[in-house]
């Protein structure tokens, strides 16, 4: 798809937006969502960052990223877990 039929795509949709009204609900839960998200990137970061003494990394992407922000402290576990244990088979 052109970036100028993207775009304008999505202008449309802001303009209708802002006369017709969006719901708040919707809006907050994808907030939540990319607060979440963020915040998980943030944490496999440091992690990586003081990790790296001891040799271990855990790769940022979407995927892990999302797990370490909606599962918190477990989720986080539940990577490296299947990081060292099942990845190098």
């Amino acid at each position: 798809m052109e970036p100028i039929v993207l775009v304008s795509i999505i202008g449309v949709a802001v303009f209708i937006l802002m006369f017709v009204g969006a719901s708040l609900k919707p809006v907050k839960w994808i907030g939540n969502g990319a607060i979440r998200l963020l915040l998980g990137a943030v944490a496999l970061f440091l992690i990586n960052l003081f990790g790296n003494l001891a040799g271990i990394h855990m790769p940022i992407n979407l995927f892990t990223a999302s797990i370490a922000g909606f599962l918190g402290i477990p989720g986080v576990l539940m990577l490296f877990a299947v990081h060292f244990f099942v990845l190098p088979f």
